[in-house]
This record gives structure tokens, C-alpha cells and sequence, in this order.
């Protein structure tokens, strides 16, 4: 029987993923582990307060449950690790350490790191960015996932460790607010659409970046972590893609469910990182070695966001 941990549990991706594991594996057997305290969200399953920069708890907290996998998603994002970056860098690298270590030492089945499209810059092609292409970060979050997919290559060549990764795009779901990455105004649009009908964006209007709805990041992940070890063919991470669109075309399918709702622009500093990132990526790998592939549009996407929203303000 698998036992998972989930690190960073209580953030936007991992409290649907916690969910989501335990669905499959049963309640007791997923473990939700974050720095933060312990939330109503996730009590139905077993619960830890872990620093994942804390190598012997974390091992503990491996050793008391007999944890098989780990899903290690804590991580300082694009914009918020800009105003720390030596912070930020500490937090993503030792952290990713620790797991591949303990991994290494105690033999366990797999692990699943996130990387991001960040791993790009400037010199990388903007259009159905490839999966091996130029990669240049100029954002501390960028520079420590491309050193993180290094990592996961390395102890993947030479320990035989099991880990699995996928370069996400921006996240977009309702169930936990935005955690300060620069693709968060597409999360953010759709709180200040019901509670104002009015949104000023920190990107320009035509700013194209790649997106993925929350059920299909879900959805992605836990199909690459089922996948036959022999099907995993890239051990760096993984291109995977969904959608692609800009905030004037999110606020005309917002305008089909809200006529009235109005937006401005008032580009800041994450302008320039989103410059710096593709428009749209090229997923070939992912849909040919284990079968990718995504289930929610632009019009879906928004429709779900402001039900699921509305719902949740009527609890």
C-alpha cells in the first residue's frame, strides 16, 4: 500500500492535490504536511506542521507514517520570491535537497517535484516553446527550478531515485487564493469580478501566457506519477500545456457571464518577468510518452471559476 506526504498541502495546488491523493489511496494513508498550522480543509486525513528546510523531522515524520512517496510542492513563487531572493532560493533548494536525500537514503518508491515554465527567459522562443530549448531565468524563482530539474536529473542518472516533474504553467482554481506568482491575475480577476465587476491587471492587455485549469494540473500530475516507470522518459521535467491566452481575452469570456464588468491595466515589475516567459509551450513529450492530454477551455475554465466562487461566498 502507498503511503504519500504532501509538502506544502495547504497552498493553491496542494490542497486539491491532497484531495485528490486521498480519493485514490484512502484518507489515512496521504499525509498533509505544510508550515503553516494545520487547517479544517485538509482534517480528514493525518496532518503534520513540517519546515521542509528541517531534514530530521521531515524524516521522522517519513519514518512515523511509512511514507512511500512524496509529493514535495512547497516553493517561494515568481513574484514574492523577487523581493527575497536569497530566501527564496534557500527555501526552494534546501528543501529539494532534503527530499531527494531522504529519498536516496531510505529507498522510496517515487517523488514529485514542480518545475515551471519560469525555467525560461528571455532567449527562449516564445511560440510552442520546445521541451529542450534555451533556457536563460532571470527571476530567482526561475533560476531555482531550473537548478531544481538538474537536481532531479542527478539523482535520478546517478541514485536510481524515482522523480517525476512537470514545468507547469499558470494554475487557475477557486478552492485556495493565489500565492504571489506572476500568472496569478488570472486567479485573482475572477475574486475582484463578483466582489467589484471591476479588475485593474498588473500585466498589459496583451500579454499571452500559458494556463492550465486546477483539475487538469490535478489531472496531469497524478497521471505521471501512475505512469510506468519505463514511460517516463524525461527526468529533467516535463512540457505540459493547456491553454494560452492574454488578460483582454479573459476579460471578454469573463464579460459573457458578467456584462457589466470592467478592467484597466497598470503594468508593474511582472510585466517584465511574464515578458521574459512563452506564450504558448509545445507538450509533444508529455502527450506521446504517457498519454497527456487536457480537458478544460478558456469558456469552461471561466464558467467553473465564478460558479465555484459564488458558491463558496454563499457558505
Amino acid at each position: 500500500m502507498s503511503k504519500v506526504l504532501v509538502i506544502g498541502a495547504f497552498g493553491q495546488l496542494g490542497s486539491e492535490l491532497t484531495t485528490a491523493l486521498r480519493n485514490i489511496y484512502g484518507d489515512n494513508n496521504v499525509v498533509a504536511s505544510d508550515l503553516k498550522e494545520p487547517q479544517d480543509i485538509l482534517s480528514a486525513g493525518p496532518t503534520e506542521q513540517l519546515d521542509v528546510r528541517d531534514k530530521q523531522t521531515l524524516s521522522q515524520i517519513v519514518d512515523k507514517h511509512g511514507i512511500t512517496q512524496i509529493y514535495h510542492l512547497a516553493a517561494i513563487l515568481s513574484a514574492k520570491g523577487e523581493s527575497d531572493p536569497k530566501f527564496a532560493w534557500q527555501l526552494n533548494m534546501d528543501s529539494l535537497i532534503n527530499v531527494l536525500e531522504l529519498a536516496r537514503e531510505k529507498q522510496l518508491d517515487k517523488i514529485f517535484w514542480p518545475s515551471s515554465i519560469a525555467v525560461f527567459g528571455p532567449g527562449t522562443p516564445k511560440q510552442n516553446t520546445p521541451q529542450d530549448t534555451v533556457m536563460d531565468p532571470n527571476t530567482i524563482y526561475g533560476i531555482s527550478k531550473l537548478a531544481g530539474e538538474r537536481w532531479c536529473a542527478y539523482y535520478f542518472e546517478k541514485y536510481g531515485v524515482d522523480v517525476r516533474s512537470l514545468r507547469y504553467p499558470g494554475l487557475i482554481g477557486y478552492k485556495a487564493k493565489p500565492g504571489g506568482g506572476t500568472t496569478d491575475y488570472a486567479v485573482d480577476i475572477f475574486y475582484q469580478a463578483i466582489e467589484h465587476g471591476t479588475y485593474e491587471c498588473f500585466l498589459k492587455s496583451d500579454t499571452y501566457l500559458p494556463m492550465m485549469y486546477m483539475s487538469d494540473a490535478i489531472k496531469a500530475t497524478i497521471e505521471l506519477m501512475e505512469a510506468d516507470r519505463s514511460k517516463v522518459k524525461v527526468r529533467s521535467s516535463y512540457n505540459v500545456s493547456a491553454l494560452s491566452f492574454s488578460p483582454d481575452e479573459l476579460k471578454k469570456e469573463i464579460e459573457k457571464f458578467i456584462p457589466e464588468f470592467s478592467m484597466s491595466y497598470r503594468p508593474d515589475f511582472r510585466q517584465e518577468i511574464a515578458e521574459s516567459w512563452p506564450s504558448s509551450i509545445d507538450d509533444t513529450e508529455a502527450r506521446e510518452d504517457w498519454g497527456w492530454q487536457h480537458d478544460v477551455n478558456l469558456n469552461r475554465m471561466t464558467q467553473t471559476m465564478l460558479d465555484g466562487l459564488r458558491t463558496l461566498a454563499n457558505h
